[in-house]
């Protein structure tokens, strides 16, 4: 039986971001460098939340941090169980950055041309990078250009949504922790 397709309906309530959508934000200071007043506000201007639904949540989808004085760096996983990644892609046209392309940029299969994904990455000017978003309810993929950078004060970003989903949770194994070392099956050696 021929059943056909329905593509899931977006709820305004989420306030989902636009795809494909080239948007402009600054985040301001470094999210580490800022006084006990500030921290008050929680992340306030340090942080990029792409929908209404990760600000409801006080769960950005990046973060600008960094001590002051220090190295500042971009990070994607703000809490316990997120598992965002982050890769720096250099010095490419964000307007050329496709959803393939923030995996391996020229897209010819050589190990040295495939983007590196980690936990954070180090804010370079006038470098894009890309974010895979893995949170509990979160999946998604969004491409972001440094315009402008001052360390530990400001940086000017122009950013695009490539992929965004809240998801339901039906079932998950229990036990996730990030420090858990691996063990062989009940009975064996």
């Amino acid at each position: 039986m021929w059943l056909p397709f329905v593509p899931h309906q977006q709820k305004p309530e989420l306030g989902l971001p636009d795809l494909h959508t080239i948007k402009t934000v600054t985040l301001t200071p470094s999210y580490s460098c800022r006084s006990k007043e500030e921290f008050r506000t929680g992340y306030a201007q340090t942080a990029l939340f792409l929908s209404k639904y990760s600000d409801d949540r006080n769960s950005p989808d990046l973060l600008f941090n960094g001590a002051c004085g220090s190295e500042d760096y971009f990070e994607g996983s703000t809490a316990g169980d997120d598992m965002s990644l982050i890769a720096d892609l250099g010095r490419v046209p964000l307007e050329e950055v496709t959803s393939s392309k923030a995996f391996n940029f020229q897209r010819v299969h050589s190990f040295e041309l495939y983007s590196r994904f980690t936990q954070e990455a180090r804010v370079e000017n006038k470098h894009t990078y890309a974010v895979v978003i893995n949170k509990r309810e979160l999946r998604g993929l969004f491409v972001f250009s440094v315009v402008n950078y001052m360390p530990n004060k400001k940086v000017d970003l122009e950013y695009a949504v490539k992929e965004y989903q809240v998801m339901n949770v039906r079932s998950e194994s229990e036990g996730f922790e990030w420090g858990a070392k691996n063990r062989a099956p009940c009975g064996e050696k």
